[in-house]
């Protein structure tokens, strides 16, 4: 974006804690990553990062889902959509969504919907990748910022992040470790995306 221009603005999907977006946050606040957060949405009413969002002052709200657990109905996608563009939203962060999102969100957001994944994609997709990497004797794991398309976890990759898995990992201190780098490469692909924008 050249100088002038407006700061590129982020809209955040999360399901948790939301620790990723507040390495978001911190990027920004640090001026390393020329952006701000204007809306995050939650299909969580109980997720913490709507009291992130709220603490540092940006719109939250909650997700329709239409009483489904994991299913991600096309009504509420489009509403979820509607919301975000009328908030300006030029690239939306998906950061620990627990549903998978298809079209319409998909159309309506083509190739500025982001995701981070804990593994070295397409190793591990899903659940508690990093779980599965120390289960399976892995000797690297790492995590993925890669492009949402309708599959799970199967988008193009934009950045990734690899570290070695120790002898004495468990599941808990692997997804510690992959957590740090993560917080660390989601600024840095989307300064990657927003550059090519």
């Amino acid at each position: 974006m050249s100088a002038g221009q407006e700061k590129l603005k982020l809209g955040v999907l999360g399901s948790g804690s939301g620790s990723n977006m507040q390495a978001i946050l911190d990027a920004i606040e640090d001026g390393t990553l020329d952006a701000e957060i204007v809306l995050v949405l939650s299909d969580n009413p109980d997720a913490y990062i709507l009291e992130r969002a709220r603490k540092a002052g940006i719109a939250a709200e909650v997700i329709d889902c239409a009483g489904y657990a994991t299913r991600f109905p096309e009504a509420s996608q489009i509403a979820v959509g509607e919301k975000l563009r009328d908030a300006g939203v030029e690239i939306v962060c998906l950061a620990g969504f627990m549903r998978i999102v298809k079209a319409p969100l998909l159309e309506m957001f083509p190739g500025r919907l982001l995701n981070i994944h804990p593994s070295l994609l397409p190793a591990y997709p899903g659940l508690m990748a990093w779980k599965q990497a120390v289960d399976d004797g892995a000797e690297e794991s790492g995590c993925t910022v890669h492009y949402v398309d309708a599959g799970m976890d199967t988008g193009p990759v934009i950045l990734q992040a690899r570290l070695p898995v120790l002898a004495g990992d468990t599941a808990e201190t692997l997804h510690a470790r992959i957590q740090a780098e993560e917080h660390r490469l989601y600024p840095a692909a989307i300064r990657v995306v927003a550059a090519g924008l």
